[in-house]
């Protein structure tokens, strides 16, 4: 419209096609906003599934030193007989021959009631 022409309509009313195009933008905002905050793929949803693989992420740290320790355990076990040795010692109570096992029994303290 060219300036200086007076508007189709009264200043205080707005065409209805104009108010259903502010209340259909204005609703698609709202959905929008409510997906970005609560809905799937949320930030509160990406927020936990980060906490969940930060801790995942510890777990396998966790695991992968423990694999370490287990294997050179294992390979300890199948190269030395010092490991197996101390190992029957250990877990199984077992004594080498000529030895004489000495077991330490600490008194209990009694208590008084």
């Amino acid at each position: 419209m060219p300036a200086g022409e007076p508007s189709p309509w009264p200043d205080d009313l707005m065409p209805w096609y104009f108010r259903l195009l502010f209340v259909i933008l204005l609703a698609m905002f709202v959905v929008l906003q409510y997906r970005l905050w609560v809905g799937q793929g949320s930030m509160a949803e990406v927020y936990r599934l980060q906490q969940q693989i930060d801790r995942q992420k510890q777990q396998l740290a966790e695991m992968k030193e423990r694999n370490v320790r287990l294997r050179a355990e294992v390979q300890s076990l199948k190269t030395g007989l010092e490991a197996v040795e101390a190992r029957s010692r250990t877990d199984l109570g077992m004594i080498k021959e000529g030895e004489t096992f000495f077991q330490v029994i600490e008194p209990e303290i009694a208590t008084r009631p």
